[in-house]
């Protein structure tokens, strides 16, 4: 059975499939339709998405796609281990500007699903990290968004020693209060 649990922000999901195993090593569902659609998730992935980080320290993020092209995301771990983050950026949102985050292992499992609304990003905890995520809507970069990692106002404790390793356009996302009108 899959064990599904409501972060600080309820609608970010930490979903950790039950692993069975035998002297051959070990199989889970990964996804099912059910299993979301019981936890009030009624998501239609779309696209599959992989990503491969070589280096400990690489920050991806915090990134999203507004309408009418907005995206949920369902990330896991297939190798190493990262920290994971989702911020509300929904206008109006009881928790706007909040963030939660939790570790995802290719060891254990996990996964994180993370609403529409919401900036996603992570950091490598180990080199050669490479990470498989479901998403609900098409990738469109005329609605891509973001919010600069570092934001002092977010204060988010990421796990780096020395320099992030970063993309240029990482490095030029605006801060929340600098994010202006965004819709999802």
């Amino acid at each position: 059975m899959t064990t599904i649990t409501p972060l600080a922000i309820p609608e970010v999901l930490l979903i950790t499939p039950k692993r069975h195993g035998d002297a051959r090593g070990w199989f889970a569902e990964t996804w099912s339709r059910k299993s979301l659609a019981d936890a009030g998730v009624d998501a239609d992935f779309v696209q599959d998405n992989q990503a491969f980080n070589a280096r400990k320290g690489t920050v991806r993020g915090l990134h999203f796609q507004q309408a009418p092209h907005p995206q949920a995301k369902l990330v896991r771990v297939l190798r190493g281990a990262i920290l994971d983050v989702a911020v509300d950026v929904r206008p109006g949102s009881p928790t706007y500007g909040q963030w939660v985050s939790a570790e995802l292992t290719a060891e254990g499992g996990e996964q994180l699903f993370v609403p529409r609304g919401f900036a996603h990003g992570y950091c490598t905890l180990t080199d050669d990290c490479e990470l498989f995520y479901k998403v609900d809507g098409l990738y469109a970069p005329q609605t891509e968004g973001g919010v600069i990692w570092n934001d002092p106002d977010l204060a988010i404790p990421w796990p780096i020693d020395g320099e992030a390793v970063l993309s240029e356009k990482d490095k030029i996302l605006p801060r929340l209060k600098d994010l202006g009108a965004v819709a999802f």
